[in-house]
Order: C-alpha cells, then structure tokens, then sequence
C-alpha cells in the first residue's frame, strides 16, 4: 500500500526552479550600491545600451539596483514603499565593511593599552 508519493518528483523541479529565480535577480550589495551613491554626478557614466535588459538598460534605479522596461514604471515604482525604505537605508550612516566584522569578532589590530614606562 505504501510507496513513493506519485507527486515527488514535481515538488522537486518546483523548487529547484524556485532557487534559479532567485538567483537571476542578485542585487548588489549595500556596501557597493553606497559607493556608487558617494560618487558625484560627473563621475556617472550614461548607461549602455543592453539588449539583454528590460527597457534596454536605459532605466535604472541606482539605490535598489534595477531596471525597468520603460520610464512610466520606473516613476511608479519611485514612489513605492520598498523604493523609499532603500532611499533611507542608503542616505543614513555607512554600511557595515569587512574591517568592521573583523574588528567585532577581535581580530583586529590588537589593542595592548598604554605602554608602560621602563623602570
């Protein structure tokens, strides 16, 4: 009576292609995305024509690294919640660096205190 559940394998190919979707839209980093931000204007290159992109590559939001087919959504989505958490994440104080990590887990620089004077 018992057995393998007819439905096994379905569930299967459903999740792996669950983790290739994810994996198709990886956004940049916080830590990247600021040092693009810090850049002035005139450091900002045009975007590139992309075939491989919605909208040609031409509509970009810079804070939450995507792009849009056309100008009309990437307003509409200016104007989202998403959009303006980012906006504030990104304007408050610096993200997190990989020195910052390793100073919190002590192996940073060490820290031996004052030197003592020689007796």
């Amino acid at each position: 009576m018992g057995g393998k559940c007819p439905h096994r394998k379905v569930k299967k190919r459903r999740l792996s292609h669950k983790t290739a979707r994810r994996t198709k839209f990886l956004v940049k980093g916080d830590d990247a995305v600021y040092e693009a931000l810090k850049k002035p204007e005139e450091e900002r290159r045009p975007l590139p024509v992309d075939e491989d992109l919605p909208g040609m590559g031409q509509y970009y939001c810079l804070h939450c690294d995507r792009y849009f087919p056309n100008v009309a959504t990437r307003d509409e989505h200016f104007k989202t919640k998403r959009h303006k958490k980012r906006m504030k994440q990104m304007m408050g104080p610096a993200p997190h660096t990989q020195l910052d990590a390793e100073l919190a887990a002590g192996m940073g620089m060490p820290d031996n205190g004052p030197k003592l004077m020689p007796m």
